[in-house]
């Protein structure tokens, strides 16, 4: 076989559907080649978006999402994508062309180094050929997948990709298999006298799958949760130990209940969503992941890396039978970050869109957020329910994540509705995929948040003391058409008109627009900065 024709072949043969990319003259043979194999190439409207898609099919699968990016520009608009997926921990190959090894060093249209540019974004960056590429791609969809998973590039050089693959024999690669958590005497002690434990979890718990053990330990062994917010949907919202989540909306609440702690659980917590020293109280900290951890000087850390699968089982019987919490004070602390967004305030704010999304969407909705103030909205109150999906961006937090991630999730759960909120600032990033849903016809509801500003900028320079600048986006209406890119729009700026848009929306035929003109003034009172 060509390289070509074994990437193909290979991709398809691990379950890859789509690759996502624009296609450059180098790559034509390979998109041939994946056709052939019955792999569709998604036409994007700008790498990154491909980045993104390739993103959160990784997540929504646990098959590495593939994106592809031509010479120079296409590869530095792909690797905002693809930082994306190493700081939000998601298995993604990332296939580059590449010159030629006589062009590679010489100045050359479109010319530079792909593997510096992708070096820091990935767990791998490498060069295949006829000789390696059997090998290589092996080790790319392992390394991406293993902890923490995150994406690896790979650079196809132009001359190479029509050459017979050269057939070496196989070594296995050694890889450092997923250990068992150990229960030792320091943990054993730490946990056998804490009186008031509280439990943090993160984004790593939440791709390991152990939400059923974790209701089964509440249930022996109740005590706080505060979550990180892409572990969103872990614990129910409306259970008695659940308090809400760090770092979104009105969190600094939860200090009441965080402060009262005498020990902390890290149980598959990533900083990189939120530093432990943002919000730890001067208590010990039990942080269990899947790696190995840095953790700033000053904290009393007992760190154990390996397997979460089934550690809680394994530590009940050294807990006390009953903890010291009053479960009264804890509710309270759950209904004041409840009571924050209650209040009846008679504009049209983005808290109203929120309780009408929440009264019309369906149980099993997949939603996409964008970054911005909504985000933080959204992310503390919106509750996934138990066949639904919240997916967002917070480890590198890029606008522009939700237009792209909402057509990878329509394209991977197409029996699922799907809905993205964004703000203008993120639509305006983005709106070139319009195009790609409607292309795809994919019936996915793109929520737009019109409030014409920058909002969380603004809000941030404003608690700085600095005269706003840069925030302002435009004047008048976003859209004020009924249709935009070929895709319908509707423009409401009150509940009635909101609710009347949304009553029986799903299934769709096709992609729609709604503009929504808020007043966001309700977020500086929520928004912790």
């Amino acid at each position: 076989m060509t390289v070509v024709e074994y990437i193909a072949k290979e991709l398809k043969s691990r379950g890859v559907k789509y690759v996502f990319g624009i296609p450059g003259g180098p790559s034509i043979n390979l998109i041939d080649e994946l056709r052939k194999s019955g792999i569709e190439f998604i036409l994007t409207s700008n790498e990154s978006a491909a980045g993104i898609m390739a993103d959160v099919t990784g997540r929504l699968t646990g098959i590495p999402g593939i994106c592809h990016a031509t010479f120079g520009p296409g590869a530095t608009n792909l690797s905002t994508g693809i930082g994306g997926a190493m700081l939000d921990r998601s298995p993604v190959i990332a296939l580059t062309s590449v010159m030629p090894e006589k062009l590679r060093k010489r100045t050359v249209q479109m010319n530079i180094d792909h593997q510096l540019l992708f070096e820091p974004l990935t767990k791998a960056s490498v060069i295949v050929n006829n000789d390696n590429i059997t090998g290589v791609l092996k080790d790319a969809f392992e390394l991406a997948t293993d902890e923490y998973p995150g994406p690896v590039h790979l650079g196809l050089p132009s001359d190479k990709l029509l050459e017979r693959v050269n057939e070496k024999k196989s070594y296995p690669v050694e890889t450092e298999s997923r250990k068992e958590l150990l229960i030792d005497d320091e943990l054993i002690e730490l946990l056998e006298y804490s009186k008031r434990p509280l439990l943090a979890l993160g984004l790593t718990a939440s791709r390991a799958g152990i939400r059923d053990e974790i209701h089964k330990f509440l249930e022996k062994y109740p005590v706080p949760v505060v979550l990180t917010p892409m572990a969103k949907g872990l614990v129910n919202q409306d259970h008695y130990c659940y308090c809400g989540v760090l770092f979104h909306a009105s969190s600094d609440k939860l200090s009441a209940v965080i402060n009262e702690a005498d020990l902390v659980i890290g149980l598959g917590y990533d900083p990189v969503e939120y530093n432990y020293e943002s919000w730890l109280p001067d208590v010990p900290l039990i942080h269990i992941n899947t790696v190995y951890t840095d953790m700033p000087e000053g904290i009393m850390v007992k760190q154990v890396t390996g397997a979460l699968e089934g550690l809680l089982s394994m530590i009940l019987p050294v807990l006390r039978t009953k903890p010291g919490w009053d479960f009264e004070f804890i509710a309270d602390c759950r209904d004041s970050i409840h009571d924050a967004v209650m209040e009846e305030t008679g504009r049209f704010s983005p808290v109203t869109v929120l309780k009408v999304l929440r009264e019309t969407m369906p149980d099993n909705l997949i939603m996409s957020l964008d970054v911005g103030s909504h985000i933080h909205l959204f992310g503390q109150y919106w509750n996934p329910g138990p066949e639904g999906r919240l997916i967002m961006t917070n480890g590198w937090s890029t606008m522009g994540f939700g237009i792209p991630a909402a057509i990878a999730a329509a394209l991977n759960m197409p029996e699922a509705p799907v809905a993205c909120v964004t703000g203008d600032g993120g639509f305006l990033m983005m709106c070139g995929e319009m195009v790609t849903a409607r292309r795809l016809n994919l019936g996915i509801v793109f929520i737009v948040l019109c409030d014409r500003e920058l909002n969380l900028i603004k809000i941030k320079e404003q608690r700085k003391g600095v005269k706003n600048i840069g925030v302002d986006l435009y004047e008048g209406s976003l859209i004020g058409e009924k249709s935009f890119l070929g895709v319908p729009v509707k423009t409401c700026d009150n509940e009635e008109s909101l609710r009347e848009i949304l009553s029986g929306i799903y299934p769709l035929a096709g992609p729609e627009i709604i503009e929504i003109n808020i007043d966001p003034s309700e977020y500086n009172s929520i928004i912790v900065t």
